[in-house]
């Protein structure tokens, strides 16, 4: 169901903010997000404006961009793209578990649904050196009046940050650099603040990311049939289940993205309630010296409030 492009935007009560901030402490080194009820544009915010990492969630604004060329006519979905086993990209994702061989050519739309469902870093790299790089999906972004969201590098490049490497994180270069260095893989839950907060590249604010999300819902991003197959895929998203979906009521509609990346969780998308009112939510944490379980649960826990929150106001 699409909402109503129409509604005011209206701020919640601030006291709405303050509990769900004090429910993430000693869960989260720090904690932002943004939500609004897509039908009458009530509108909640926790440190909205502060930046975040993106991680993984920076795949929906690359999907956008995609899907627009798609609309513009520039691509079509069943265009075959080259996916070379010496560009692969680490992750337990299925193009690098299954089609590591030389030789792979998928079409875009088969790159598009494991980037999104299984968070597949592969099918993201091959999609952004579509799509035509970073700056390109920026670019997108600014075109529709979004500011403080910022995409930089390729997955291969971010993790090579992360990490320290030398090269690009494909897979024929990270395979050498764990033999060498063991650690590597132990350092992935790890949070790393220089990568957090002194580098600026690759992150958004939590109202940024609701402003993308509000684009794909009302039409300013998206034609209503690349609409509809982005939030199917999001909706069959196999990664975060205990995330936005952690607390929720059993069988509740979720259309999500993930993103992980040493001590930082993330998670964004749609929520529907049980009268049929849906709901964009982004929550994003940074700074967290607590286990991948406890920031889970931080946003479980903010993302129920935020539910009980909206479901109230019926």
């Amino acid at each position: 169901m699409k909402s109503n492009n129409k509604t005011q935007t209206v701020l919640a009560d601030k006291s709405i903010s303050e509990k769900i901030e004090k429910i993430s402490n000693g869960l989260v080194g720090r904690i932002g997000a943004a939500a609004q009820d897509l039908s009458t544009g009530l509108t909640v915010s926790i440190n909205g404006d502060e930046p975040f990492v993106m991680a993984s969630t920076y795949k929906v604004a690359i999907a956008v961009t995609i899907f627009r060329q798609v609309d513009e006519g520039k691509l079509k979905l069943t265009d075959l793209v080259d996916c070379p086993s010496e560009k692969m990209v680490p992750g337990p994702n299925p193009l690098v578990t299954y089609l590591f061989h030389p030789g792979v050519k998928l079409s875009i739309a088969n790159l598009l649904e494991p980037m999104i469902t299984d968070s597949d870093n592969s099918a993201t790299d091959f999609l952004l050196e579509v799509a035509g790089g970073p700056q390109v999906v920026t670019d997108m972004l600014r075109s529709i009046g979004i500011t403080d969201f910022r995409v930089d590098r390729y997955v291969s490049e971010i993790l090579r940050d992360f990490y320290g490497l030398e090269e690009k994180a494909y897979l024929p270069y990270t395979l050498k650099a764990y033999a060498k260095d063991p650690t590597l893989l132990t350092r992935q839950g790890d949070r790393n603040l220089k990568f957090e907060q002194e580098d600026p590249r690759d992150h958004t604010t939590p109202n940024a990311m609701l402003q993308l999300l509000l684009a794909i819902d009302n039409g300013t991003a998206l034609s209503e049939k690349s609409r509809e197959v982005l939030l199917g895929m999001m909706s069959r998203t196999t990664t975060g289940f205990h995330r936005l979906r952690g607390l929720l009521p059993k069988g509740t509609p979720v259309a999500d993205k993930t993103g992980t990346i040493g001590g930082v969780a993330n998670d964004v998308g749609f929520i529907t309630l049980p009268d049929g009112r849906r709901i964009a939510i982004a929550v994003y944490t940074k700074s967290s010296t607590t286990s991948e379980a406890d920031r889970e649960k931080a946003i479980a826990e903010v993302t129920r409030s935020i539910y009980d929150f909206f479901y109230l106001q019926s």
